[in-house]
């Protein structure tokens, strides 16, 4: 069992797809990338491929990035957190379980986002890049002076996955998040929530169903 928990903000802890979905299109045209036109499709595919569909250049993506950071500061409050969150990180952090936030959003945005539940996290790690994830895991770990195998990162999407493996560390993956499920279980994560009160069975020590 982990001694830390990673998690990941958006469609992990905090439902923003439908924010995403209701301003996406205003990035596309203000970059010059194609208009999403069906939100489900993007659910079945990872992030590369997207990319592709939607004809992003990469080097555009930096300054994508910032601007959605910015346009989700002035839309915060369209953002609120799934149900049943707050137990469950109340859970974990009154077993003893340590934990970290790593997200590509801002750090002042994440703060903002948990509220009263950022005294729960002892560190943030914040602004990855779209693909940049697996070195900040590799950083929290060293700050947290762990091994690998002590700790867990839990996201909803394939490049969370993608991270954590490359970083050395156990993949958790929720099903409630932007990537179906059909995709999430073909990356065969260590460990599949299908529910937030999965979570706190990491606390209990207990497995999550099957």
């Amino acid at each position: 069992m982990p001694s830390l928990v990673i998690f990941d903000l958006d469609g992990t802890l905090a439902d923003s797809f439908p924010w995403f979905c209701r301003h996406v299109n205003d990035a596309a045209d203000k970059f010059g990338f194609r208009r999403v036109e069906d939100f489900e499709a993007l659910r079945h595919a990872d992030f590369r491929q997207t990319f592709r569909t939607l004809q992003v250049p990469s080097w555009k993506l930096p300054a994508i990035a910032r601007h959605m950071r910015a346009v989700k500061s002035r839309h915060l409050d369209e953002i609120s957190l799934f149900p049943g969150v707050e137990p469950m990180l109340r859970d974990l952090s009154a077993a003893g379980i340590r934990l970290a936030l790593v997200s590509s959003d801002s750090e002042a945005n994440a703060r903002r986002q948990l509220g009263g539940l950022q005294d729960l996290f002892e560190t943030f790690d914040c602004g990855a890049s779209v693909f940049g994830k697996a070195a900040k895991f590799r950083r929290v770990v060293r700050r947290a002076a762990l091994a690998p195998g002590d700790v867990i990162s839990i996201g909803d999407e394939v490049r969370d996955i993608e991270a954590a493996r490359e970083a050395g560390i156990a993949c958790g993956a929720v099903t409630w998040g932007y990537a179906a499920l059909e995709i999430l279980r073909a990356m065969r994560p260590d460990v599949l929530f299908e529910a937030v009160e999965d979570i706190s069975r990491i606390a209990a020590r207990t497995p999550a169903p099957q």
